[in-house]
């Protein structure tokens, strides 16, 4: 018999739990099958690189991303022109384009125009027909050494910033003269009080020219 002011059992032990497992025996033959896709596709798209389209460096949204370098859509217009390539070629040779994006940083505009620059320089283009060559192909000499690009070219490089170091000295150490919290303190109400100071000190030099 129960006693006391308890909780009344009411268990639940027959769930049958071996029927709601979820198995992964088919990952060994998925990745089999992915990578023999892979192959397919490459000799599908061949002399075109394995990776896709080149893509822009572009920084990613938000303040919390916007220091970092990624991949973007594609090239704008504006890169594609100071670049000197049409923008109705380009997707033709492997460039991606993306007519909505805009230009706001001269730097962004110089990089990617600079790494289509150099993507141009290295292209090979194959004729449409074979032995009939138009003006923009490459020679036969360059066709028989092209080889396909495999995995990601011309990779986006993130700098990494140098940490600089500096070697304690005992004048650091001393109490008296390097006193962190203090001087951060008073960093900040120069800093807070530099507006009012500056404007009593052109009233001073107003009221002395008079």
């Amino acid at each position: 018999m129960v006693k006391h002011n308890n909780v009344v059992p009411n268990g639940h032990f027959k769930k049958h739990w071996q029927n709601y497992v979820r198995t992964w025996f088919n990952q060994p033959a998925r990745k089999t099958r992915r990578r023999i896709a892979r192959q397919k596709k490459a000799v599908k798209i061949f002399p075109r690189p394995t990776a896709g389209p080149l893509r822009p460096i572009v920084h990613g949204q938000t303040l919390k991303y916007n220091m970092k370098l990624r991949a973007g859509r594609g090239f704008s217009l504006e890169e594609l022109k100071a670049a000197g390539i049409s923008k109705k070629l380009a997707p033709t040779i492997g460039i991606a384009v993306d007519h909505r994006r805009r230009n706001r940083s001269l730097e962004g505009l110089q990089a990617n125009v600079q790494r289509l620059k150099t993507y141009k320089a290295k292209l090979v283009i194959f004729p449409r027909r074979a032995r009939h060559f138009k003006a923009g192909d490459s020679t036969a000499e360059e066709l028989a050494t092209a080889t396909q690009s495999q995995g990601e070219y011309m990779p986006i490089e993130r700098e990494k910033t140098a940490v600089e170091f500096l070697k304690v000295t005992d004048e650091m150490k001393s109490f008296k003269s390097f006193r962190a919290y203090n001087k951060i303190r008073l960093e900040r109400m120069n800093k807070r009080h530099a507006g009012a100071r500056l404007k009593k000190a052109a009233e001073a030099e107003k009221e002395d020219k008079k």
